[in-house]
């Protein structure tokens, strides 16, 4: 994949004294998607630590499905309030500074988990998960265009799948070493119903305060990783001429309709996504009958699964067109959804395991799909697909809701069911590009660096 690179790079070499020049070029091309993709690992590995922390905090606080659920609506709301603004710093400084300040929130938030277990306080940790989204939503507006940018054209979806690749690696570590550094210290529910009002205060802050060693090792590495960006070159953007107007405001980047559908789309895939990997525990734990550190254990299978999909989906996009297969994949996760709701015992989980399959490719597909040929309006579309997000705050609440009130989790998985039909819709018709209305002269848009 990275020799592809070459071909975005080959106007360096038009004269041969300029050899040497286009050389560096296209090393600090492929240096720079490995940096940006390391990013994808980090916030991959942050979101799928949430899987562990609402079983955790659930039980710490004595939470109901739908109040646990809040821990996404914490980071999805984030997701939304900070897309325009991280939009309007790319477009003014650039790619690399809306990376940086994503890194810095990203390790400021991780920071705050320190104080919100001594304080034992719910609130503290929704809030200190809120900065580290507002950190993730500065690093997707900013490295998933970069991603998609960093190469020729046609294979921009590829790319993308490729850096996505290694958020589908985090999210089979995450769970794993999650639940063993999170879930350490934990009390049954009859060794808690057994101890004195008092006795459990202090076992369940023991349990609560075991989040403060991986946050704190977390936050360091990312200070390193933010300093390893800060003193680094790296290329800068340039889009393809066009006649396309220039976008003035957010609105413009609405005239393209496949824009509108992309949006919508990664809206509703999020929001599957979120209630397929965060309730995951909570659900394998009812549907099967499995204990919390079994259930990650599959959690984590899944995170292979997520991982397998994305290699295998980045290879067959090849020979299969990206919208063809994110609408193959969306139809077998309706009927994957379908037994999730229906079934009983382990298929329950194998059955979700296969949808973390399926979807793997569906986010950054919708994605390079949603901002191609946008020209000017690039980076308030990347902002508008990012603000999407927070259908990771709403649809986990209505599946906790559903879930709360029926006695009965797995009709939960209904919710997903719904946002993998509007997903086919998307990859089927929604996808297709139609030309704006208003056209003008404009040079190469850059993004300085």
């Amino acid at each position: 994949m990275l020799a592809n690179f070459t071909n975005s790079h080959a106007y360096f070499m038009n004269t041969s004294p300029l050899n040497s020049i286009a050389t560096t070029k296209v090393s600090k091309t492929g240096f720079a998607f490995i940096l940006v993709t390391t990013l994808f690992f980090l916030w991959g590995f942050s979101n799928n630590l949430n899987p562990i922390l609402i079983p955790h905090l659930k039980k710490s606080f004595t939470l109901t499905t739908t109040q646990s659920t809040l821990v996404d609506s914490a980071v999805y709301i984030a997701y939304f309030l900070i897309a325009l603004p991280a939009g309007y710093v790319m477009k003014r400084f650039g790619y690399k500074v809306g990376i940086i300040t994503g890194l810095m929130f990203f390790s400021i938030g991780s920071f705050l988990f320190i104080p919100a277990a001594n304080t034992q306080s719910y609130l503290f940790f929704l809030f200190a998960l809120f900065v580290i989204a507002c950190g993730l939503g500065f690093l997707e507006t900013a490295a998933n265009p970069y991603a998609a940018a960093l190469g020729p054209h046609e294979t921009s979806t590829q790319r993308l799948n490729l850096a996505q690749s290694f958020n589908g690696l985090a999210a089979a570590l995450a769970p794993v070493i999650g639940a063993r550094v999170i879930l350490v210290k934990v009390y049954t529910e009859q060794q808690l119903n057994a101890m004195a009002p008092s006795v459990k205060r202090i076992a369940l802050a023991s349990e609560a305060s075991s989040v403060k060693t991986p946050y704190f090792i977390l936050g360091t590495v990312l200070l390193l990783i933010a300093l390893a960006f800060a003193l680094t070159e790296l290329p800068k953007i340039q889009h393809k001429v066009t006649r396309r107007k220039k976008s003035r405001n957010i609105l413009h980047a609405f005239k393209h309709k496949h824009l509108t559908w992309s949006v919508i789309a990664q809206f509703f895939y999020v929001g599957a996504q979120v209630c397929v990997f965060s309730l995951f525990v909570l659900y394998a734990t009812k549907s099967a009958g499995i204990s919390e550190m079994k259930a990650a254990d599959y959690l984590g299978a899944c995170g292979i699964m997520f991982l397998i999909g994305r290699f295998l989906g980045t290879f067959l996009m090849r020979y299969i067109k990206p919208n063809r297969l994110l609408t193959i994949y969306a139809v077998i996760n309706i009927l994957l959804c379908t037994v999730a709701v229906t079934a009983h015992g382990m298929i329950t989980v194998y059955a979700v395991m296969s949808v973390c399959f399926f979807m793997s490719v569906m986010f950054p597909t919708i994605f390079a799909l949603g901002i191609s040929d946008l020209g000017g309006d690039t980076e308030y579309g990347s902002s508008l697909l990012i603000m999407s997000i927070v259908g990771g705050a709403i649809l986990p609440r209505i599946f906790g809701v559903i879930s709360d009130s029926t006695g009965n989790i797995q009709l939960g998985y209904i919710v997903p069911l719904i946002c993998f039909v509007i997903i086919a819709y998307f990859g089927w018709r929604g996808y297709k590009t139609v030309e704006a209305v208003d056209f003008e002269e404009e040079p190469p848009i850059g993004a300085t660096l």
